[in-house]
C-alpha cells in the first residue's frame, strides 16, 4: 500500500492493488468539504493520473453517514467573507472539480448516506456511482435561493434526462437510493454491508482490464456528451488506433488463444 502525504488530514489517499482511494475525511460534519480539502483534490488527482500503479480511482466519504454533504459552510465567515477571499475560494473549488473531470482513468463514487448539493456535484464527476441502500440524494438550491449554472445542470441532465433533472431542481427534495437508481443517477444500489466489497470488486475488475482500451472508451463516451461542434473525434480515433498498435493488444490475443488471464501493462 502507498499512502499520499497531504497538507490536510481531512483528505486521505492511498493506492492498493491498482486502485487509488480518495476519502473525504470530515465525518463529524458529514464530510462537508472545507477549503483545505478542495485544495488537496488536484494534488491527489495529479499523483493518481501520472502513476502507473493506479488503474482506477474510487472516491468515498469517511464514516457511515455521508459521502459528501456539500461545502463546509461553517468556515465561510473565515474564508469567504471578502470579494478577494471569494475569488480564491471559488478558484480552489473550480480547480478541484476540473481535476476530477480531467482524470482519464475510470473514477467510481462509493456512496453512503448523504450525497447532497456539492456532494452530488462531486459524484457527477465520477464515471460510475454505486450507492448503499441508505443513500440520499438532492440539490436543495431552490430551498436556498441559489442560482445553479448551466454546466452543472447539463451534467445532471446528461445522466437522468430533462424530466428528472427538472424534478430534482424544482423540488429541491431528497431522493432515496432506489429513486436515484430509477432515475439513472446511480448505476446500482446494494445493501450497506455489501457496498465496499462490491465497489472493490468493480474497481479491481476494471484495473485488470486493458488500460488503453478503457481510457479510449471513457474519452469516446465523454466526447459523445458534448455538443457536436465541441467534440474532438480525431483524438478518440487516435486513441483507438493506439490500442490496436499496443503491446496490450498482442497480449490480449495471446492470452485468449492460450486460455489464460491477460497481464496488461498499459502500453
Amino acid at each position: 500500500m502507498r499512502r499520499l502525504d497531504l497538507q490536510t488530514d481531512k483528505m486521505l489517499a492511498h493506492v492498493e492493488d491498482g486502485v487509488g482511494w480518495i476519502t473525504f475525511n470530515q465525518p463529524e460534519k458529514r464530510n462537508a468539504v472545507s477549503f483545505a480539502m478542495w485544495q488537496a483534490v488536484p494534488e491527489i488527482i495529479k499523483d493518481f493520473a501520472s502513476s502507473d500503479d493506479v488503474r482506477v480511482v474510487v472516491m468515498k466519504g469517511a464514516g457511515d453517514r455521508a459521502f459528501v454533504s456539500g461545502a463546509d459552510i461553517s468556515e465561510f465567515e473565515e474564508v469567504r467573507s471578502t470579494p478577494d477571499q471569494i475569488k480564491i475560494y471559488e478558484a480552489a473549488t473550480s480547480a478541484s472539480n476540473a481535476a476530477l473531470r480531467s482524470l482519464e482513468k475510470p473514477l467510481i463514487a462509493m456512496i453512503r448516506g448523504f450525497c447532497i448539493g456539492g456532494g452530488l456535484a462531486i459524484s457527477l464527476a465520477a464515471d460510475l456511482r454505486i450507492s448503499a441502500d441508505d443513500g440520499q440524494f438532492g440539490v436543495p438550491a431552490a430551498k436556498l435561493g441559489l442560482g445553479y449554472g448551466y454546466g452543472g445542470i447539463k451534467e445532471l441532465m446528461n445522466l437522468v434526462g430533462p424530466s428528472y433533472a427538472k424534478e430534482i431542481f424544482f423540488t429541491g427534495q431528497r431522493f432515496s437510493a432506489v429513486d436515484a437508481e430509477k432515475m439513472g443517477l446511480v448505476n446500482r444500489v446494494v445493501p450497506v454491508g455489501e457496498l465496499e466489497s462490491t465497489v472493490t470488486a468493480y474497481a479491481r475488475t476494471i484495473a485488470e482490464n486493458a488500460p488503453m482500451t478503457v481510457k479510449a472508451a471513457k474519452a469516446a463516451i465523454n466526447e459523445g456528451t458534448k455538443n457536436p461542434d465541441e467534440r474532438d473525434l480525431d483524438r478518440v480515433a487516435a486513441m483507438v488506433e493506439a490500442c490496436f498498435n499496443s503491446e496490450d493488444f498482442i497480449e490480449g490475443r495471446r492470452a485468449f488463444m492460450e486460455k489464460r488471464k491477460p497481464q496488461f501493462q498499459g502500453r
